[in-house]
């Protein structure tokens, strides 16, 4: 199918008829003849495989990969495999995240960061194939060098692997060398709090104003995500009428049905929503106005009214608020009915969201109800077992009075029998 020629100089050249019917040359320069078999070899399949229609072997998948770019362009212009664009790390990144129109600007900002640190590591002009497993290992080992947490370095990767996968999908490389780092989140519930009725209370007297007054609460009693799901409420989501309140959910109106939730006007959250309703601007479209610049850090501005209320900020300021309410809801109310409220799933509920307090400790040491009701059972059995042994006795004496003439033996090492 192809043939190998030799020229002047100990050169090599393969000649083969392609796909095409037009014959065609490979020129592969100074070789040793076992070298230049094997890339006959190589090529034979690759011909096989244009002329069938079908894929090349896998032995000659893996040969690919491994060869130098000098020979891949030879076989692209021969037609025996795709061109095989290049990009650098800096500007595949840099184009990948201009032309993903559906990122939202907080997900912007974590690919950012990604890409920096993959820059940094790697250098803007490393080209993408140029990056292995072995370099990908060595990047992970980086972050956590930088002191950055377990989840951070797993979010930081799992970013990478999508943008990798990308650059596959677009052929610039093979395979991902990101592919079998670990990236799952995972829980740590070292890092949960429940942030009680009493230290709520205590955090909105020290807030500055009604709008501030209002995020917390619709964090600590409403569940909702800060800030995406707070600078998108308009006062048209309020539904005073029937209680109800409309959360547009940025996070997840990429999911069929899920672009926003209804949720109740929760009691404790009435009194703040009404409070923010009054003192609104005349014709306000936007539940909150003071607080929607892009320089507004709202974590940092909630740290210090925590401190100002004479408290100490716990961790995951908004996620954890989200978690107490989570926790507390799914005491009173069904888990569906809860994650529908609070706009996630029962397995992210389970494993992120609640918690175990020190109340249900308590409740499952004093709780004087079990204690009846383990009496009861108790004094249950102990009729039911009178009961049994009395009806067993009745029996015995009709027996006895029915047949007088039956002998009982004694009674000795033997348990007693009926008597012959």
């Amino acid at each position: 199918m192809a043939s190998l020629a030799n020229d002047p100089g100990g050169r090599r050249r393969i000649q083969f008829v392609g796909a095409d019917g037009l014959r065609k040359t490979i020129r592969l320069g100074k070789m040793s003849k076992r070298q230049a078999e094997a890339v006959k070899l190589r090529v034979e399949d690759l011909v096989a495989a244009k002329l069938s229609g079908s894929s090349q072997s896998d032995e000659t998948s893996r040969w690919l990969a491994d060869i130098d770019d000098k020979l891949e362009k030879k076989l692209a212009t021969a037609g025996l495999v795709e061109k095989k664009a290049t990009a650098t790390l800096d500007a595949f990144i840099d184009s990948y995240v201009v032309g993903r129109a559906d990122l939202k600007p907080r997900t912007i900002v974590k690919f950012n960061a990604t890409r920096d640190y993959l820059v940094e590591h790697f250098g803007a002009e490393c080209l993408l194939k140029a990056v292995t497993p072995g370099g990908a290992d060595e990047w992970r080992v980086a972050l956590v060098k930088r002191g950055l947490s377990e989840n951070t370095v797993r979010k930081h990767t799992q970013i990478a692997k999508q943008l990798f996968t990308a650059a596959v999908r677009n052929r610039y490389l093979d395979s991902n060398p990101f592919s079998d780092l670990k990236s799952t989140v995972q829980a740590n519930p070292e890092r949960f709090h429940f942030v009680t009725q009493e230290v709520a209370s205590k955090v909105l007297d020290a807030c500055p104003d009604a709008e501030w007054r209002l995020i917390f609460a619709l964090c600590r009693f409403g569940g909702l995500r800060c800030p995406s799901e707070h600078l998108v409420l308009t006062w048209d989501c309020v539904d005073w009428q029937n209680g109800r309140l409309r959360i547009p959910s940025i996070k997840t109106e990429h999911h069929v049905g899920k672009a926003s939730r209804i949720i109740p006007i929760f009691a404790e959250l009435r009194p703040y929503l009404e409070e923010a309703f009054e003192t609104a601007s005349e014709g306000s479209v936007y539940v909150f106005t003071r607080y929607r610049g892009s320089n507004v850090n709202l974590r940092t501005q909630l740290q210090r009214i925590i401190r100002r209320a004479g408290l100490e900020p716990w961790p995951k300021l908004f996620q954890n608020l989200r978690s107490t309410r989570q926790t507390e809801l799914a005491e009173q109310f069904p888990q569906h009915v809860v994650c529908d409220w609070i706009g996630n799933t029962n397995a992210v509920a389970a494993k992120h969201y609640l918690q175990v307090t020190d109340e249900h400790f308590l409740k499952a040491a004093q709780n004087p109800a079990q204690s009846v009701r383990a009496q009861g059972c108790f004094q249950s059995h102990i009729k039911k077992t009178e009961s049994k042994e009395s009806v067993v006795l009745q029996h015995l004496a009709s027996f006895g009075n029915s047949t007088p003439e039956t002998k009982v033996a004694e009674e000795g090492l033997e348990p007693p029998t009926r008597g012959l």
